[in-house]
């Protein structure tokens, strides 16, 4: 490996916060597989990609269980939705790895820098590289950094909506609104649980708990749809 790669692949850590015992084991995770297609010689991130997608499944699976209350059913949806290439993508840009990627002339002439698929791929095998090199804490660590922003966002994108049907519901048949209470705030200023219910009449739904009052709220309407509902 030469100099500027050396540099190029320690810089990407440091923007990433991670240290690679073995650079080599690094780089291998940007080699796509149509370098291998041109070149036989070269080996390509295929395995690594295979290994971090699996690492990336625990770790998102473990968080959801430990952080959410919420249904086998719902957990599953939001962690297809955070796993996906859809998601991954974009973080890729972000983290500058169309940069950095080893593409075959014909990947290369056609986009492949660019494409979804790849960016995602690498994304994986990256992490399956850092759990070989540092172990699964370290991994773990990793991907929590740009997973939990994630689960965030997909979670208050699609349960936005329970606020609002709920008020709807209950405006029609009361004329009057739900009421939310925040019963508990707990853990330090930068990983706080908040715990809410919501009111209806003499009613009392939750308790949901979340990482923002914003999604325990939605999370407690959703409990009152369902209760109501069935």
């Amino acid at each position: 490996m030469d100099k500027q790669r050396k540099e190029a692949l320690n810089q990407f850590c440091k923007k990433v916060k991670i240290r690679f015992k073995d650079l080599e084991m690094l780089d291998l995770a940007f080699h796509h597989r149509s370098i291998t297609n041109e070149k036989k010689h070269i080996k390509n991130n295929e395995r690594l990609e295979f290994l971090g997608d699996s690492v990336l499944g625990i770790v998102t699976a473990a968080y959801l269980y430990n952080n959410f209350p919420n249904p086998e059913g719902d957990l599953a949806k939001i962690k297809s939705a955070v796993v996906s290439e859809k998601a991954l993508a974009p973080i890729a840009l972000e983290f500058g790895i169309d940069k950095l990627l080893v593409l075959g002339k014909g990947e290369e002439s056609s986009g492949g820098r660019t494409k979804p698929a790849i960016l995602a791929d690498c994304m994986e095998a990256i992490i399956g590289a850092y759990y070989l090199d540092s172990g699964y804490k370290n991994a773990e660590k990793y991907v929590l950094e740009f997973i939990i922003p994630e689960i965030n966002r997909t979670i208050t994108t699609g349960v936005k909506d329970y606020k609002t049907k709920l008020q709807e519901m209950y405006q029609k048949k009361t004329k009057s609104t739900p009421k939310y209470e925040l019963a508990e705030k707990t853990g330090p200023a930068h990983d706080q649980t908040f715990v809410v219910y919501v009111t209806l009449g003499d009613k009392k739904y939750g308790p949901a708990k979340a990482k923002s009052k914003k999604e325990a709220e939605q999370i407690a309407a959703k409990m009152a749809l369902d209760s109501i509902k069935s």
